[in-house]
């Protein structure tokens, strides 16, 4: 069986996913934060693996840091 092949988002489909602008992902590559991107031929994409990664790892911070404000 042949496993599938990566999904990629490119700019304005995971601004469109997340309600961003896609401005706001320029800036954050500038910066250094948000998923791993690549560059292929010009063109930034987002491999799908990593943006769902990316969001666990925002959830469980966001998680941590109210359960923090409780205690």
């Amino acid at each position: 069986m042949v496993a599938p092949s990566p999904t990629y988002l490119n700019q304005t489909e995971l601004a469109l996913r997340w309600r961003v602008s896609p401005r706001t992902l320029e800036r954050w590559r500038w910066l250094k934060i948000g998923p791993h991107f690549f560059k292929l031929s010009g063109k930034v994409t987002y491999s799908l693996d990593d943006v769902e990664a990316y969001e666990r790892r925002r959830r469980a911070e966001t998680h941590s840091s109210i359960l923090g404000s409780w205690e």
